[in-house]
């Protein structure tokens, strides 16, 4: 088996075991911040430059032509269409459930409270198409944008080797209603949307996964602008025991092998059997797999884990963390009950990780190495920022006031003790 096998590894050395590939970005942090540079000094100028460097093509005006969408549309075989159709229905449905209602709550007498989702008005959306012209994310981040009504939305996404965009990618920008695509990919990208340039706007918000010269790329420029999430290179763990069926999981496995080398995947079993059978699968499936030596180079960085018991297991993939979970183990739902840290999960054996890359409803773009110990996925709460509001009546300011006062008094804030007093002598002169 490419992955590395290991055999109930202390809990001492599962960073070591569990580190990811790529996350020492020293080696490219120089290039990126000079690309950043150039492109916030020169605008266009440096983008088709860039654009010329890193992607050897020239493309004298990063904008796509209302007849270039067109065409690319009319383009997309039928089949392809519908798919693309029945999986924005299903997104859309998905994020549109998590509106929320707006709640106002009388704290004390005379004092009412609540919060107010407001859409972001600008966002820039980076869309990948370096091995692969990912158009699916373009439905992941361009229909919660619409849902939660932002104003402006950009999606700049790389050209390939004629200058053009994907057409898949620009039929799903004209279903999503996006208006401004952009031909620009790579660091040069994230820099013109978080600086702006002669033709492309700075947003507000960036959006969307990349290699690791985006994902550094945004997070250089998250000092001024803000950014989803640290969405790097793709990673998948998978908990499976006797129960799973051997060729789903050396599928599931694959299927994430193939997204670049500098992709991770991770089983984890209680069934040393389990995993022989995973291996075997995973070297007869990747025969015919066209993209086999990108997959085999992320299986170098893959490890299979083998645990005393499932109890075990659970533990270390919260402990990984990862982007995607399957699991393909007997009481599946009540394992999921007990992770804490992943992603997105995927339940029992019919669940691939495959349908909320594409079509299940739930978003793709989700936090990698490790952050989903802390972050979650995009979602419609993604696109809106909550501002709160107060507002008082005379006499709540009565009952609440003298307590603020006694407060900003303690920490020495004179000034606050006064917007409070001041108010109450009025009050208690209009009383009087």
């Amino acid at each position: 088996m490419i992955m590395k096998v290991i055999r109930n590894p202390k809990r001492t050395e599962w960073p070591d075991i569990l580190g990811r590939p790529g996350q020492d970005v020293s080696d490219i942090e120089p290039i990126v911040r000079s690309i950043l540079q150039r492109v916030k000094l020169e605008g266009d100028v440096a983008v088709r430059e860039l654009t010329n460097e890193l992607d050897n093509v020239d493309v004298p005006s990063p904008v796509v032509e209302r007849v270039e969408i067109d065409l690319a549309s009319a383009r997309v075989p039928s089949e392809l269409r519908d798919a693309i159709d029945i999986a924005a229905s299903n997104i859309k449905k998905f994020h549109e459930s998590q509106i929320g209602e707006t709640r106002v709550i009388e704290t004390m007498p005379g004092v009412r409270c609540w919060r107010k989702s407001v859409p972001i008005e600008k966002v820039g959306l980076y869309i990948p198409g370096g091995t692969a012209p990912l158009f699916s994310t373009v439905l992941m981040l361009a229909i919660p944008a619409r849902i939660a009504g932002c104003s402006e939305v950009v999606l700049c996404t790389p050209p390939n080797a004629r200058g053009e965009i994907h057409d898949a990618v620009l039929y799903a920008a004209e279903l999503c209603g996006v208006k401004r695509v952009f031909k620009i990919g790579g660091a040069q990208a994230i820099a013109a949307i978080a600086y702006g340039t002669e033709s492309v706007p700075r947003v507000d918000k960036i959006f969307g996964p990349g290699n690791r010269f985006v994902t550094l790329a945004k997070q250089l420029v998250s000092t001024e602008i803000a950014i989803d999430l640290p969405a790097g290179p793709s990673e998948l763990a998978i908990l499976a025991d006797d129960s799973c069926e051997p060729s789903f999981v050396a599928a599931d496995l694959l299927s994430q092998a193939e997204h670049g080398p500098d992709s991770q995947v991770i089983l984890v079993s209680n069934d040393e059997g389990t995993v022989e059978r995973v291996a075997a699968e995973v070297k007869r499936q990747l025969d015919d797999l066209p993209r086999r030596a990108i997959a085999e180079e992320s299986l170098r960085n893959s490890r299979a884990i083998i645990v005393d018991d499932t109890a075990i297991g659970i533990d270390l993939i919260n402990f990984y963390a990862p982007e995607h979970l399957i699991l393909a183990v007997k009481n599946a739902d009540a394992v999921a009950d007990r992770i804490v840290n992943a992603g997105s999960v995927f339940i029992g054996n019919y669940a691939p990780e495959s349908v909320g890359d594409y079509a299940s409803g739930t978003n793709h773009t989700l936090p990698t190495a490790g952050f989903a110990r802390s972050m979650s996925g995009v979602s419609l709460d993604s696109f809106v920022k909550k501002i709160t509001f107060q507002k008082l009546e005379a006499d709540g300011l009565r009952r609440l006031g003298p307590h603020v006062e006694c407060m900003a008094k303690a920490e020495e804030l004179d000034a606050h003790a006064r917007a409070i007093s001041i108010r109450m002598e009025a009050l208690n002169g209009q009383k009087n």
